[in-house]
């Protein structure tokens, strides 16, 4: 399995954000239900957010983001994946 921390800046249009967000915390909420996303949340400023995700590779994350309400309602302005080697606490055993 592979770890990826994927950091996302929100588009201007506050009022599409504000439409997309309840789709996409259910959508992240059913992945973390299943192990893939292990914790995430919007940024203190709310101009974007971040989510830990455990998948096979990065096809599979590619289209876990591809169907996140966030990407088809036009609310990611920017999106960073980075792989990520989790060696401290308890991610690290996962």
């Amino acid at each position: 399995m592979t770890w990826f921390i994927v950091d996302t800046t929100y588009a201007a249009d506050r009022d599409a954000l504000r439409a997309a967000r309840p789709a996409h915390r259910e959508y992240l909420l059913e992945l973390a239900d299943r192990g893939t996303v292990v914790g995430g949340g919007p940024w203190a400023d709310d101009l974007g957010g971040m989510f830990v995700a455990k998948v096979a590779d990065r096809a599979e994350l590619d289209a876990i983001l591809a169907a996140d309400p966030y990407t088809t309602g036009g609310v990611v302005a920017e999106q960073k994946v980075r792989e990520w080697e989790p060696k401290l606490g308890k991610l690290s055993s996962l």
